[in-house]
């Protein structure tokens, strides 16, 4: 017998015997005084433990196991914490000191790490993941289809955007470095490679090579976080020529010429149109990749029972939805219609204060609409008889801290603009709106927070197929089927169905709002009270610190309301 069996045997419970031994003495004096007996059964029930030599070698591998996980863990942490903070150094330095510190040498740094990503994840698709029993075990919540085809369709706008990008730098070579034309090159590379490992492996459970494959990850978490941050402080600096060429003041990076400008021909003006308007789907994929990277570094080591899988998913399906689709439908109409004005009024000249009432006048219909659904929502998920889902699940706890890390974006502005307006007690129609939509946005964000969260914490309602006794009829079975769902499922019809509406309309809403911020339409950045009230700079930063936070927060709220549609 091996050491599994001894340290089995050494679990025996000494009582066992004990409770045998009162038994057979109590069959022999069975006519003695009852007290006695009852003395010697509750005595039979004392169960006491051998501790041998055995029972804690069992116990301390088992410890042991928990302590190198979490070691492997914390010193994958400090290196990504520490990557991160060197890169965040690297990148503060070019908008601090432009001489020292130029762009070039943040864009090498970050090839470095992008070079010693992709020789990871190369040698996990290769070895790694080819191991025996590598991969037992796979996370059914890891990488929804909506996150995965989120995922692909940033990137390959990601991928345009370097190829638009090439083209640019192409059309100025007299005045730029080859190197500007290589660095979107492992861009590029990085790029497909990262998106074929989510796709293939965001699931995977890795059973090998533990601290080698939570450092990998952990790295190109870090280069996507580095490569977010990067692409935010780039539309910073285009939001800022995009200012000053409308009045303000310019300001030029130390490390480029303001004479390499775009020259006056076709293909140099198409490869900047499409640079700048492809540019916001760079960092959504960053932070896409680096959520997912995240899940996929939880989940190294993790042993899944198999009670905890899901045998039956709930299918998406409109049928029966019909209120929440017209209405949101509208919104989204509407909303399409005056981002287009707004956008035609942008391009041939500055936006007008008709423009911009318009756009506080639709926000505050719509929030205070989205917030009453979402309310109305969190009470029908506390009348449900649904129990919480009270499992370890990394991708659900990922979900809740990036619904509420993002959602601090956009209203961390929006307490900058009411402590801005409130300071300078205006009587203008345009600043009282904004005030008016700074309040209903926070407000909003809390309530679909609070909704989203609580449907993702309940169990999802599918029928069971496999519920039925077996040896019975079919016209039994069938009229016992039918009478169980009717008294199952009659009594929350109305719920789901109010779910299923409140859930619809609220992805649409999210939609447009999505799509508005997106595509280059920002009032915030626009108004000019709260650029007056904290200076240019500071509002500068602000802003475009909290809107790619805001456009993502959107983005993952889609996501998050479509599984409670699901679900629901």
């Amino acid at each position: 017998m091996g050491w599994p069996g001894r340290c089995l045997r050494g679990l025996i419970p000494i009582g066992y015997m004990a409770g045998k031994e009162a038994t057979r003495q109590r069959h022999l004096t069975q006519d003695t005084d009852g007290e006695e007996s009852t003395s010697v059964q509750a005595e039979a029930w004392k169960i006491r433990y051998e501790t041998s030599w055995l029972h804690r070698r069992c116990s301390s591998l088992l410890h042991k196991d928990t302590q190198a996980r979490k070691a492997g863990q914390l010193f994958s942490g400090l290196l990504a914490m520490n990557v991160v903070f060197l890169g965040c150094a690297f990148i503060s330095s070019v908008i601090f000191n432009r001489v020292a510190i130029t762009l070039r040498d943040v864009e090498i740094f970050l090839s470095i790490l992008k070079l010693l990503s992709l020789c990871w994840i190369i040698y996990y698709l290769l070895c790694t993941s080819r191991k025996l029993h590598a991969v037992l075990y796979r996370d059914s919540h890891a990488g929804p289809v909506w996150v995965q085809g989120s995922l692909v369709l940033f990137g390959a706008c990601t991928i345009l955007l370097h190829v638009f990008r090439i083209g640019y730098n192409i059309s100025r070579i007299h005045c730029k470095s080859p190197l500007e034309i290589l660095f979107p090159c492992t861009e590029i590379i990085f790029v497909c490679i990262q998106t074929y490992l989510l796709w293939h492996h965001s699931k995977d459970c890795t059973q090998v090579q533990h601290n080698l494959t939570r450092c990998g990850l952990m790295l190109t978490m870090a280069t996507d976080l580095l490569l977010w941050l990067l692409a935010v402080t780039n539309d910073s600096v285009h939001r800022e020529i995009e200012s000053a060429l409308k009045g303000l003041v310019q300001n030029v990076r130390g490390n480029e010429s303001s004479s390499c400008t775009c020259p006056n021909t076709t293909a140099c003006l198409i490869f900047q149109k499409g640079y700048v308007l492809l540019y916001p789907f760079n960092p959504e994929y960053c932070l896409i990749g680096s959520s997912m990277l995240y899940v996929m570094w939880k989940n190294v080591g993790r042993r899944i029972p198999p009670h905890h899988a899901i045998h039956a998913k709930p299918k998406f399906k409109l049928h029966g939805v019909i209120y929440g689709l017209v209405l949101g439908i509208s919104t989204l109409f509407i909303g399409i219609c005056i981002f287009m004005t707004y956008q035609i009024q942008a391009t041939s000249s500055a936006p007008s204060q008709e423009t911009f009432v318009l756009y506080y006048s639709y926000y505050i219909a719509l929030l205070p609409m989205m917030t009453v659904g979402a309310l109305a929502g969190t009470v029908i998920h506390g009348l449900e008889e649904r129990e919480l889902d009270t499992l370890k699940n990394p991708t659900r706890s990922l979900d809740v801290i990036l619904l509420m890390g993002a959602a601090l974006g956009q209203i961390g502005i929006s307490y900058f603009s009411i402590v801005a307006i409130v300071a300078t007690n205006p009587r203008d129609l345009l600043d009282r709106l904004s005030l008016t939509y700074a309040v209903s946005l926070i407000i909003q964000h809390i309530t679909q927070n609070i909704f989203i969260i609580e449907g993702l914490h309940r169990q999802p309602l599918v029928e069971d197929p496999d519920a039925s006794p077996a040896g019975q009829e079919p016209t039994q079975e069938l009229r016992r089927v039918s009478h169980t769902y009717r008294h199952t499922y009659g009594r929350l019809n109305w719920k789901r169905k109010a779910l299923k509406e409140i859930s619809i309309f609220l992805v649409l809403c999210n939609i447009i709002l999505w799509i508005m911020p997106m595509f280059g339409m920002h009032p915030a950045f626009e108004n000019g009270l709260e650029k007056s009230f904290y200076g240019y700079s500071t509002w500068f930063a602000i802003v475009n610190f909290g809107l790619p936070l805001g456009v993502f927060y959107r983005m993952h709220s889609i996501g998050g309301l479509l599984e409670v549609y699901v679900s629901s």
